[in-house]
């Protein structure tokens, strides 16, 4: 006989939900033990190099011959652990970061980064955002990480906001932003990039990074019956605060920074919510000299960072679809006022 009641069905989710969970611990296990596995097994290599790439070749073959249905012990993935264990050394870092991704991740990783920092960052962030190898091969060669270090930023991050938004905000900029889907055009004015990002909005927020959600642009705010137009507003999910965007076509000049402050002003008064962080402004220049930034934020009293950007196109197609809309996210930051 069925049991049709509600308490039963609610049992049953509670079941099947743990179900669920073991099958997923136990393929995330699974993973984790065949990453710590390689990464011994390339130790082992790394201490036996008196044989030479015999060693290897001798290795591959006895193991295929005890275990012939397994596969992953061809002599190339066994240079591949040999490699990875040369690469990091920690084995702490193995069991925390590495194990928590596909030995296709790990390959890719440590074959395209120069260096263990480099390394770190993008498997931090392969975790972090749920990267798949295409998406993170579209981050590794558009450079991120070197994009990302604070030796490339000015900002008043650190003055202007406290821990941990500054550092999230930090994590956030980049130098250059490379939006590669706009083409360059002799003459080229603000209004034309700006509306050739808005035409792309998912590389446009591809770009600009994980968490930026499109508001509007050309945002009008009334200002003592004066009407000002901001270039890019985002609201960024992860900061909590609204993100004014400004765009120049040509280098820097001081002068930006004080009308991008009156924004965020305005902005902070007229839309941020109070369980809203400090709103935050970036100004987008074609050209940037970092010491002339740094002294033009010395003493403005909001949070804005300066960056270069370029112009001038490739995303994977199966980023496009982990990509929300702007509806989508609008009504998102509508329904997060609601529920508050």
């Amino acid at each position: 006989m069925l049991i049709n009641d509600n308490s039963y069905f609610q049992i049953l989710e509670g079941v099947k939900e743990q179900i669920h969970t073991a099958q997923y611990k136990a393929v995330l296990g699974a993973n984790k033990e065949l990453i710590i596995l390689y990464w011994n097994i390339g130790n082992v290599i790394i201490a036996n190099s008196q044989w030479g790439n015999k060693f290897v070749d001798n290795l591959a073959r006895d193991i295929k011959l005890e275990f012939p249905n397994i596969k992953g012990f061809s002599v190339r993935n066994l240079k591949y652990m040999k490699k990875f264990a040369e690469i990091v050394l920690d084995f702490e870092i193995v069991q925390t970061l590495s194990a928590q991704l596909s030995w296709s991740h790990n390959v890719y990783h440590y074959n395209k980064t120069k260096t263990y920092s480099e390394y770190i960052w993008y498997v931090a962030g392969t975790i972090k955002n749920g990267w798949s190898l295409s998406s993170l091969e579209f981050y590794v060669e558009k450079k991120s990480y070197q994009r990302q270090m604070p030796d490339n930023q000015a900002t008043n991050f650190e003055l202007t906001l406290s821990e941990p938004q500054s550092k999230l905000a930090i994590e956030t900029l980049k130098s250059p932003y490379i939006f590669d889907f706009v083409e360059k055009r002799e003459g080229m004015i603000e209004r034309e990039i700006e509306a050739e990002m808005v035409k792309n909005i998912t590389k446009t927020i591809m770009e600009l990074g994980t968490g930026f959600a499109f508001v509007g642009e050309q945002y009008r705010l009334t200002v003592s019956e004066t009407d000002y137009y901001i270039d890019l507003l985002f609201y960024h999910l992860n900061l909590r605060c609204y993100v004014v965007i400004e765009l120049k076509a040509g280098k820097f000049k001081p002068e930006y920074a004080g009308k991008l402050n009156f924004y965020l002003s305005a902005v902070d008064d007229m839309l941020k919510h109070e369980t809203d962080n400090p709103s935050i402004g970036i100004m987008l220049c074609k050209e940037r000299d970092r010491l002339t930034a740094e002294y033009a934020l010395k003493d403005i009293n909001k949070p804005i960072g300066v960056s270069e950007y370029k112009l001038s196109d490739y995303l994977p197609e199966e980023l496009a679809d982990t990509i929300p809309s702007a509806e989508d996210i609008e009504k998102r930051i509508k329904m997060k006022y609601q529920l508050e």
